[in-house]
């Protein structure tokens, strides 16, 4: 029996996009005063900081900023600002510059989008709210989150600063962003990314980023589409408020002459994830290619292929070569199912 158009697909497909190992891990430690914000209600109201002005490109944008702060902060490797430890997030203001409430029972903001990704936000806002899940999640089928998406993906994180490069990691994926320090953008592939190419800059213990050369994504799956002009300026600050409060917050304003009438400004956040630590949870890579089994169906809806049926990936441990000892991926338990490719005998081994 296959999951088909009503409610098992709305249950199946947050699994088959989420690591439900980590949704585990990590949904008991989110408070979220707004639905959907993903760890919305975590230490004070926040607030969306504008540009100090308007600018026509992201580069513009990024270069007043470079300019105000007299050509960037250098450090070293004893002063660069240490973000350390596991972080998860901590809420969002994406769906207020899209939604008249901000929120689930609010209509699509006019004006905000050009009138073609208007009309596609406002179908897909549709089936959100009548059907209860998009038809079509990118995830389901593994594509990587990409950008902006990246900034609100609910599972762990980790931020490395170096004087010449940042690392920002998210572990589903894996999804790792580069700032490349005081340098310039490059593309010497000609081409886009999930990631596109970031540089940055350090304004005193704050990194400054602009993004480009990314490919169209979304915001997540109940919000906008993005284009391939999608760009960004993000503002990264590790900021503290009594009661023990730490939270990074990225003041980001995006800029998309196909998506957007005018540049759009959001405030994401993320707060140490002090559970985790205490548990001893370590990042493991994962990925969702070796169980994903969902798939377009005839009427455009996102459906899965069930065990025993034709297609039925199983990720607990198939392999092509059952003859030799010590093929299965689940050794502690052995909770391989016999397919197509692996013989009975050769399950457990």
């Amino acid at each position: 029996m296959r999951a088909r158009e009503g409610e098992a697909v709305k249950i199946n497909a947050s699994l088959a996009w989420g690591g439900l190992a980590t949704a585990i891990l990590t949904v008991p430690f989110v408070a979220s005063a707004q639905p959907r914000a993903f760890g919305g209600g975590y230490g004070p109201p926040l607030e969306v900081v504008p540009p100090p002005k308007e600018f026509a490109t992201s580069e513009e944008h990024y270069a007043y900023l470079l300019e105000q702060a007299n050509g960037g902060t250098e450090h070293t490797l004893t002063s660069v600002p240490r973000w350390d430890g596991l972080w998860v997030t901590a809420g969002n203001t994406h769906m207020a510059s899209f939604i008249t409430t901000g929120n689930f029972d609010g209509e699509v903001r006019e004006g905000v989008l050009t009138p073609e990704y208007e009309e596609a936000y406002k179908e897909r806002w549709r089936q959100q709210i009548e059907d209860g899940q998009v038809h079509y999640d990118r995830l389901s089928h593994c594509e990587p989150p990409g950008m902006p998406r990246f900034l609100l993906e609910p599972y762990s994180h980790e931020f490395i600063n170096l004087p010449d490069q940042s690392y920002l990691i998210n572990d589903f994926g894996p999804s790792i962003r580069r700032v490349h320090i005081g340098e310039e953008h490059r593309n010497l592939t000609g081409t886009h990314s999930w990631y596109g190419d970031t540089i940055g800059f350090w304004d005193g213990d704050r990194l400054v980023t602009n993004t480009k050369f990314l490919y169209p994504a979304d915001f997540t799956r109940w919000s906008p589409m993005t284009s391939n002009q999608f760009e960004t300026v993000e503002i990264w600050e590790l900021k503290r408020y009594p009661d023990g409060v730490e939270r990074i917050e990225v003041q980001a304003t995006f800029y998309d002459s196909f998506a957007f009438v005018k540049p759009v400004s959001a405030v994401y956040a993320f707060r140490r994830a002090t559970e985790l630590e205490e548990a001893g949870y370590r990042v493991a890579h994962w990925e969702c290619e070796q169980t994903s089994n969902s798939f377009l169906d005839e009427n455009g809806l996102t459906n899965f292929h069930l065990p025993g049926e034709e297609g039925f990936n199983d990720g607990r441990g198939s392999t092509m070569f059952p003859e030799l000892p010590g093929q299965s991926r689940d050794p502690i338990y052995n909770t391989t199912l016999p397919t197509a490719t692996t013989s009975s005998e050769g399950d457990a081994r």
